[in-house]
């Protein structure tokens, strides 16, 4: 295969290839291509290629001829093809991101390059041929209005946005000294609540500041170096500076060190340094509407799982990165953080009827709640996130009201998060003219297959429609994307990542997307979170471990009586567990775990399981996928006569006992596993591995890039259920003869941790995108509005339509709003 590679690097593309390949193999490339044409119009998986290619060249030597050159390299990097007789209509991917379209001729072979909105359009014949054929359908090309922005080209670059932006960014500045103006006049816009940062009028040329640093350098050399600011403010002020740029004389001359070298001969490193100094980010507003977004009693409910964690997580790492950089900066300013959240009259038993908040561990932080609002008044129960759409224009008016009064002023950064946080942000970033980050978490194109061409199947249940559109419009409205993998963006080699598979897609019926999102631009970020290290901590800390929590869990895990919280017994409590934690839907594949552990009896014999996740009884959950999976996990427990080997653990929301219970399977020499069909990025994996349990993963998603395999812990295939048994039972069967097996792989999987994902690194990384793209925002302001127009104009006339098709409750009684907060509320604390 690697000739094949490098005759295809030496090749202008795949049109040009695949001519000489087929020839080549003319004869079993006919059969095929008689064999893929026979049963008429369909659209083919590469597995399905595969097969029948596998059926056509029965001898398996000379199959593996034909698949060994540059044949092979194209139909392995076929992601889909479309068979519309005589013709196949091939997609494409020979390195993430890169996408080619060719249609064969099954009669002669001969190939032509055909464009995204060709094979779009054959595609749609299937399911809506009229649709398809009218000349006048809607197509959506994000890509004719990015024409101007630049962006990168190697694969290997996805995700390495904020680098690249600093080197345009530098190259913009750079040469003539007047080239800097743009950073001057940014310069002069800092202020914090109308007063002055940085510079004043005095200085509002590159050649006036330059001349002035030169001046106080000098000044500041003869400072002790860590003279407080304010003993030098008033002579600084003479020479046209202000607040902002260091708390002492030191940290000043760093600074004006930095700008004066950039000023100078511009560099990227510099570049990223100094706008990471400047005094830019004070108020964060972060959305979260769906679910049930509180600090306790909350994990498991529907739509309430991992995203509230990193949320949390996210904003005490934030906070205490914010308050040691207006520190450094020499500013007396309490910054704020604000996660706004739906306010839910019917709390069962949480805090999410409270509209204010404070978030435990932080000064400055707070939950506000906003009540979703229909004609008849406050919508007072639960609704699923798939239910969401026609609440979301008035929750951000109504949001945005609250914030501006609240915060005394606009935000400086407002993130959103998932589907609906970051519509909401998107619209609250653009009526305020705030920097807006967003954060997938999981986007539901990826998780259910072929899910934009069957839109009109699934739309009553699910209303991708409004899904799909609102994603695209958000990826394209922000100006930066926080991705917590490179897999999550681009994805690996066989499988286009989440934001990646938004690049072109149709929705028959409705907009073909010719061009929707573009992982090459420069928006894409990397940051991977962390887990809370004061609950997720290793178990051999036995001074750190919450003995309180001990008799519970040993309830929780062994009791042999069956109530509301847990269920089935372990017959042999010598053996080591098999753990796993998360919500009960189908992509999250728990039942998928304990029907492999049903089948190998092998692992069955080395290992007891446990499942934490969802309820028990169906007629408790009001989620459609997490009751059919209940009903499923008890067939399958009855299938496989799993009692005395299975204990079933309903969802868990104490976090802090959740530790010591990731902490209690460590101690009997277990192993956590994740065996989600596609996982975006896997904080279950993250806390697991800090407690010290070596990990078993997914192999689609996030957990392949946290985990090195077989390094500090293990890929499996959710797909290939007997190979991934088969790889836990080969793991413990290797910790019987080798006594220090299972510690290396406990003691590796905490050094992968320690050395990429903790929280503070993510909020350095996440503060220096904020200020970054900030001034990124205002040099590229004529392009953001010409992309924002376009925008606006696909939500008034195709999004909005949607929403009114997604159905509201009727039932509901008619309630007033809750009394609005006061701003003297936030600065209320209770005691943590």
């Amino acid at each position: 295969m690697a000739s094949a590679t490098a005759a295809m690097k030496r090749s202008d593309s795949i049109a040009e290839s695949m001519p000489d390949a087929l020839r080549q193999s003319r004869y079993h490339m006919k059969r095929c291509f008689a064999k893929f044409s026979e049963k008429g119009k369909r659209i083919m998986k590469l597995q399905h290629l595969m097969n029948e290619v596998e059926l056509v060249i029965d001898d398996k030597v000379e199959m593996n001829q034909v698949l060994a050159g540059v044949l092979g390299y194209i139909l392995c990097s076929t992601q889909e093809a479309v068979v519309s007789p005589p013709h196949v209509l091939f997609s494409i991917r020979p390195n993430p991101g890169y996408w080619e379209f060719v249609k064969v001729s099954s009669e002669d072979l001969s190939v032509e390059a055909i464009t995204v909105r060709d094979y779009l359009k054959c595609k749609e014949t299937l399911y809506d041929e009229k649709w398809a054929n009218d000349e006048n359908a809607l197509e959506v090309d994000f890509r004719a209005i990015d024409f101007s922005t630049p962006h990168l080209t190697l694969s290997s670059s996805i995700g390495n946005g904020l680098d690249y932006v600093s080197k345009f960014i530098t190259s913009m500045l750079a040469g003539r000294l007047e080239n800097s103006q743009p950073l001057v006049d940014y310069l002069l816009s800092l202020n914090y609540q109308g007063e002055q940062l940085m510079i004043n009028d005095t200085l509002n040329t590159a050649a006036k500041l330059q001349m002035a640093m030169i001046v106080t350098e000098v000044y500041l050399s003869a400072l002790p170096k860590d003279t407080p600011f304010q003993n030098f403010e008033i002579r600084f002020k003479e020479w046209g500076f202000e607040k902002g740029w260091g708390d002492t004389a030191e940290r000043t001359k760093e600074t004006m060190r930095t700008l004066s070298e950039v000023l100078q001969a511009p560099d990227p490193l510099n570049m990223e340094r100094l706008l990471s100094r400047l005094p830019t980010i004070f108020n964060v507003v972060i959305f979260s509407p769906h679910g049930y977004f509180g600090q306790a009693d909350v994990l498991g409910l529907p739509d309430t799982g991992g995203q509230v964690v990193y949320i949390l997580d996210q904003v005490k790492a934030l906070e205490e990165e914010l308050l040691l950089r207006i520190k450094q900066q020499g500013l007396v300013v309490k910054p704020q953080i604000f996660v706004v959240t739906r306010l839910i009259p019917e709390a069962r038993g949480t805090t999410c009827n409270q509209e204010l908040e404070p978030i435990n561990g932080t000064k400055y932080s707070n939950i506000l709640r906003v009540p979703f609002r229909t004609e008849n008044g406050v919508l007072r129960r639960w609704v699923s996130r798939f239910d969401i759409y026609p609440y979301l224009e008035l929750f951000v008016q109504d949001a945005t009201a609250k914030i501006l009064d609240l915060m005394d002023g606009k935000p400086d950064l407002i993130i959103g998060n998932y589907t609906d946080g970051n519509l909401v942000a998107s619209l609250m970033a653009n009526k305020l003219g705030i920097t807006q980050a967003t954060i997938a978490h999981a986007l539901e194109k990826t998780k259910y297959e072929d899910s934009d061409i069957k839109w009109k199947e699934l739309d009553p249940k699910y209303h991708f429609s409004c899904q799909f559109l609102a994603d695209t419009i958000s990826m394209n409205a922000t100006d930066f994307v926080i991705a917590s993998t490179f897999q999550e963006i681009a994805g690996s080699k066989d499988r286009p990542g989440q934001y990646e598979s938004h690049t072109a897609f149709t929705l028959p019926g409705l907009c073909r997307v010719v061009s929707g999102i573009n992982v090459f631009d420069p928006k894409f970020n990397i940051a991977a979170p962390g887990a809370d290290q004061s609950v997720y901590f290793p178990y051999t800390e036995k001074q750190k471990r919450v003995s309180s929590f001990h008799p519970a869990i040993e309830e929780l895990l062994y009791s042999k009586e069956d109530n509301n919280e847990h269920m089935g017994f372990l017959v042999d409590r010598k053996k080591p567990i098999i753990f796993s934690m998360a919500r009960l839907d189908t992509v999250k594949n728990i039942t998928g775990l304990v029907e492999w552990y049903g089948k190998n009896k092998r692992l069955r014999n080395l290992v007891n399981l446990v499942v934490v996740g969802g309820f028990f009884d169906p007629s408790k959950s009001k989620d459609r996928e997490e009751i059919a999976e209940i009903k499923k996990m008890h067939s399958l427990i009855e299938k496989y006569q799993l009692r005395g080997q299975i204990r079933w653990i309903a969802a868990q929301t104490d976090r802090n006992r959740n530790g010591e219970l990731y902490r209690c399977i460590a101690d009997t020499r277990g192993a956590f596993v994740q065996p989600a069909l596609y996982e975006a990025f896997g904080l279950t994996v993250i806390e697991a591995m800090n407690c010290g349990l070596p990990t078993f993963a997914t192999n689609q998603g996030g957990p392949a890039e946290i985990i090195v395999d077989g390094i500090s812990g293990f890929h499996i295939d959710p797909n290939n259920g007997d190979d991934a048994s088969s790889k836990i039972a080969d793991f413990f069967e290797k910790c019987k003869t080798e006594a220090t097996y299972w510690d290396k792989y406990s003691k590796a999987g905490l050094q992968r941790i320690y050395e990429c994902y903790t929280w503070k690194i993510y909020a350095n990384k996440v503060l220096n995108m904020g200020c970054t793209y900030t001034f990124w925002r205002q040099l590229n302001k004529d392009q953001k509005q010409a992309k924002q127009r376009y925008i606006q104009m696909f939500f008034n006339l195709q999004y909005r339509n949607l929403v009114k098709n997604v159905p509201i409750p009727s039932d509901e009684p008619e309630k007033p709003a809750p009394k609005p907060v006061t701003k003297s509320q936030t600065t209320l604390r209770s005691n943590r």
